[in-house]
């Protein structure tokens, strides 16, 4: 019987997945630790690097050498996003004939609510 030994980037100790050959495809792995960590193959997917070279397996049918140890991390099924917070903000220039400017501000993070109370303090005092 042969092994890999994989841990999630999170844990701190090595689980171990045991197959017949010298080898065992990135595609096979990816199913034998999702269903041993009941994970859904449509929630997620499975980024595999070998944790002494560093080195990604990306190609599915890549092969894996037996006694290999890798360290795991679920991904979104599209792939990375970038961590960058989106928000809008939503200005309506004013009537025409009126002096106040009206501004409509929707902020769709949290660290951007000062806006929203800067902008009905600006309007307050125009």
């Amino acid at each position: 019987m042969s092994c890999i030994h994989y841990k999630f980037s999170s844990k701190l100790n090595y689980d171990t997945v045991t197959f017949d050959g010298l080898h065992i495809s990135l595609s096979d792995l990816k199913k034998t630790i999702m269903a041993r960590e009941k994970l859904k193959a449509a929630d997620c997917d499975l980024q595999i690097t070998n944790a002494q070279t560093k080195e990604e397996y990306t190609d599915d049918n890549a092969l894996i050498p037996k006694n290999s140890s890798v360290i795991i991390k679920r991904i979104p099924i599209g792939g990375v996003k970038s961590a960058g917070k989106s928000f809008v903000i939503d200005r309506s220039e004013p009537a025409s004939g009126t002096s106040k400017a009206v501004c409509k501000t929707k902020i769709q993070s949290e660290p951007f609510y000062w806006l929203n109370l800067s902008c009905c303090f600006y309007k307050c005092y125009l």
